[in-house]
């Protein structure tokens, strides 16, 4: 516990107070995933500048086609992604910011209720900034089965017990949920050095776990089989700190992991199983990109696995996507 409260420590202070402005950071961890998707983008440019200036991330981390969805961000910072989130939601939806670090907190809630009346045009702010442990939500005040999306931006590796993590996020989610997130990870196990190491802590890099320890503490946490939608190098710039991690190499990683039912009595293994999007989602009316693997043209029907059959049929991507357990294509998006 005092170990976990030393790193809680040390992140909320770099966080906080050691870093003025994201060009502050000496990696690109916290800012080194593609171009985000030009909705997204659009967002972005009216969101207040104090807010994007004090926001380290390393992706945008924003589904888009969740119109009236309730969303929740682990550790917000000062709330860039909860205020884009703000606008793809809308006035019926929601999104709860949570983060451990007074002085990012403070940003956001002095902004949003401005942007939410001014900027969007909404009656009322739909943001909630709330000073919590995302280790420990529940005694945030979250409770279970409360929301459809939960997104996280670079922060899921600065927690001491990622676990711990990612049990709390499938307790908050509800049947059909998703946890859309953007982190760090490695392909190999980290030495003692870099992982006390305090600078490489709060960027992102010593926290980074293997990707398969990562994937396999997701599955035990009751997520079906994790998805990457993106994944990009890291480039570490200060040599002291690149000669200190050898030779890990570390990436930036869109993960997609989803809260539906996969009971093995659900299992087929006689009959393919299909799906067809419907073209549904704006700015996605061509195609949707499920995973690096999975990408749907719109209309068109796709054969697919058990397990994205049922994520998409069971999730709450349900509606704009119509799919058969029996593998019948013809009748898909007819």
């Amino acid at each position: 516990a005092m170990e976990a409260d030393k790193t809680r420590e040390s992140v909320s202070t770099y966080y906080g107070q050691v870093l003025t402005k994201s060009t502050d950071l000496k990696t690109s961890a916290a800012c080194c995933s593609g171009a985000p998707h030009p909705v997204i983008a659009k967002l972005f440019a009216t969101i207040p500048r104090e807010v994007t200036d004090k926001f380290y991330g390393c992706g945008a981390p924003l589904p888009l086609g969740v119109h009236g969805l309730r969303f929740l961000d682990l550790g917000s910072g000062s709330g860039r992604d909860c205020f884009a989130a703000a606008a793809l939601v809308g006035e019926e939806g929601s999104v709860t910011g949570v983060d451990m670090t007074a002085e990012q907190l403070s940003i956001a809630r002095e902004h949003a209720e401005e942007y939410c009346r001014q900027t969007l045009g909404f009656k009322q702010s739909n943001m909630t900034f709330i000073h919590g442990y995302i280790e420990q939500l529940a005694l945030a005040g979250i409770t279970a089965d409360s929301f459809d999306v939960c997104m996280s931006n670079c922060v899921v590796n600065l927690s001491p017990d990622k676990p711990a993590v990612l049990r709390e996020v499938y307790r908050a989610l509800a049947a059909g949920g998703e946890f859309y997130f953007s982190d760090v990870y490695c392909d190999s196990r980290l030495s003692d050095d870099v992982r006390q190491n305090e600078v490489l802590w709060g960027e992102c890099i010593a926290g980074s776990l293997k990707i398969e320890d990562f994937e396999a503490y997701a599955v035990e946490a009751g997520f079906c089989s994790p998805r990457i939608l993106a994944m990009s190098p890291i480039e570490i710039y200060e040599a002291s700190l690149r000669q200190l991690v050898g030779d890990a190499k570390f990436f930036s990683i869109t993960y997609r992991l989803f809260k539906v039912d996969v009971s093995p009595e659900q299992d087929t293994a006689v009959n393919p199983f299909a799906a067809c999007y419907k073209g549904s989602i704006q700015g996605m009316e061509d195609a949707y990109t499920l995973d690096l693997d999975t990408v749907f043209v719109t209309d068109e029907p796709l054969r697919v696995d058990r397990d994205t059959a049922l994520i998409l049929q069971g999730g709450w991507l349900k509606k704009h996507f119509d799919v058969s357990l029996r593998g019948t294509l013809t009748s898909l998006c007819a």
